[in-house]
């Protein structure tokens, strides 16, 4: 049985999940693998082991409602063996148009995109997506970490594009309304006018903003913290699926990482597929799958 951990040692309020392949290779072997791949097979509520290029082409089309795409951010970095190298705008931008080009294909015409990036990245990013998709929007998520530096302002930010494929798509404003406390609570012919009041107080259901300040990265004593160095936080990636589909509707993100997407999609009553090349993040995104059939 495995616990998540591979250090015995460490305190018992560190619910990091750090376990490695020799530990975890009956996870894989639950995996997909995109050699295995074809037009027919069954693909939803799977995670895909393999290259993403390669597996996007074999992916029915016009089968998915969500793609929410979390890929590398054109920095020197190293990932559990696989290593990035930053590249120049022009290389950035053709490799953005690569893995692009393929999913948009698989998208219904209903479909929403989110893709996350660095404010440097975040320049190509959105040019590409403006190209063969209609931009919405750019969210800003300050997840507050972050390196310093002796000659620049610490990137405590991150930004999340908005697309569609069509100006028919799902947008469920009631489920991502944000609740504020009302600090002048107007009254019309005596009732409340647009807040309600409860047993902690007064509060209003307003729209939400594309600033988000309210969600912190997942750090060592939460159950859903990884050992993946640029793990997104679950309640982030909540507020696009609860936004951009409808229960039962099928999430895609073809760079899956240790798998917060296909948990979070599970969690919520979605279909999902993940894609990862990295067997050991592949099996992490199998024992967080396992996980959340209780943990909710």
């Amino acid at each position: 049985m495995v616990d998540g951990s591979k250090n015995p040692d460490r305190s018992p309020r560190n619910k990091t999940i750090d376990f490695d392949l020799a530990e975890g290779h009956i996870y894989t072997q639950r995996c997909l693998k995109e050699s295995d791949l074809c037009k027919d097979a069954p693909v939803l509520d799977k995670t895909i082991w393999g290259d993403t290029f390669s597996a996007l082409k074999k992916l029915p089309d016009q089968s998915v409602d969500l793609l929410i795409a979390d890929p590398y951010y054109n920095l020197s970095k190293r990932f559990h063996g696989d290593a990035f190298k930053k590249e120049s705008q022009a290389a950035y931008r053709a490799y953005t148009q690569s893995w692009l080009e393929r999913a948009l294909p698989l998208l219904k015409k209903t479909a929403s995109v989110y893709v996350c990036c660095d404010w440097e990245s975040s320049l190509v990013i959105g040019a590409v997506l403006g190209e063969c998709l209609t931009v919405r929007n750019r969210i800003t998520w300050q997840r507050e970490k972050g390196r310093g530096a002796n000659k620049n302002w610490k990137n405590g930010l991150e930004d999340i594009w908005f697309a569609t494929v069509s100006d028919d798509y799902v947008f469920n404003l009631d489920a991502v309304k944000i609740r504020r406390r009302v600090l002048a609570p107007y009254t019309s012919q005596g009732a409340p006018k647009d807040w309600e009041e409860g047993a902690d107080g007064r509060y209003r259901s307003t729209c939400p903003s594309n600033f988000w300040d309210d969600i912190s990265i997942p750090y060592w004593s939460m159950r859903e913290n990884t050992a993946h160095p640029t793990q997104k936080p679950e309640k982030l990636i909540a507020k696009l699926i609860l936004a951009g589909s409808n229960p039962g509707g099928v999430v895609l993100d073809p760079f899956l990482g240790s798998g917060t997407t296909s948990v979070t999609a599970k969690k919520l009553g979605r279909r999902y597929i993940g894609i990862e090349q990295n067997p050991l993040y592949c099996a992490w995104a199998e024992y967080r799958l396992e996980k959340a059939e209780t943990d909710t």
